[in-house]
């Protein structure tokens, strides 16, 4: 069952085991370019797993976006714990982003969710509004990768087989936006992160080559 306004197979899972896939995850955020100075939006943050780190690798500016309160109130505390300022809480749904946050931002962040978002470039094309020309973002997606063979803590973890999507799915998703692919960061045990730059016009960017690394 998916809760009221909730992404399919997006509810958090325990932070247990995101730690055990990723024990360091600020060196995850900055193999995806996330660098001092930047405002950046984590959007649909869940319980902050990657929003602490965010805001001490920029500074602060960090736009922490949830549709679920509880949530965002883990996320609040964690950051807290990590001794962590956070621009704002924003409960809210992803689709509005453009609408939540009051300024252009260098950086988007989603992770974990895009698998499940109903229409993929319509959130795309959201998140175009708020970032800047020359700005990115970034979606970390499980590997297209039987569900089987992704075990985490000894059990089988993530979305089911059929909503897992690859590089050029997602990409094949975001550029119609707006957005030119720059590269595929390998996250692993099994992830990837897609990282997209927001054209200075608006166009699609589907004839545009990109790099992986």
């Amino acid at each position: 069952m998916t809760l009221k306004g909730f992404f399919p197979a997006t509810v958090m899972p325990d932070r247990d085991w995101w730690a055990a896939l990723w024990p360091d995850p600020s060196s995850v955020l900055r193999s995806l370019g996330i660098q001092p100075g930047m405002t950046v939006v984590d959007l649909c943050c869940g319980d902050g797993f990657f929003t602490a780190p965010l805001a001490k690798i920029v500074g602060g500016k960090v736009y922490a976006i949830d549709i679920d309160w509880q949530m965002l109130d883990r996320a609040r505390a964690e950051a807290v714990r990590q001794g962590a300022s956070v621009a704002a809480w924003i409960c809210g749904d992803a689709r509005d982003v453009a609408q939540l946050v009051p300024e252009p931002v260098d950086y988007v962040l989603i992770a974990n969710t895009f698998h499940g978002v109903p229409d993929k470039t319509w959130l795309a094309h959201a998140v175009a509004k708020v970032v800047k020309p020359g700005g990115c973002f970034t979606v970390v997606n499980w590997h297209l990768l039987p569900r089987e063979h992704t075990t985490v803590l000894d059990e089988p973890r993530g979305p089911t087989t059929v909503m897992r999507m690859s590089p050029d799915q997602v990409r094949a998703a975001v550029e119609p936006a707006g957005f030119q692919l720059s590269c595929v960061v390998e996250l692993p045990p099994y992830h990837y992160g897609a990282v997209f730059l927001r054209l200075r016009s608006r166009q699609s960017a589907a004839a545009a080559p990109a790099e992986s690394r």
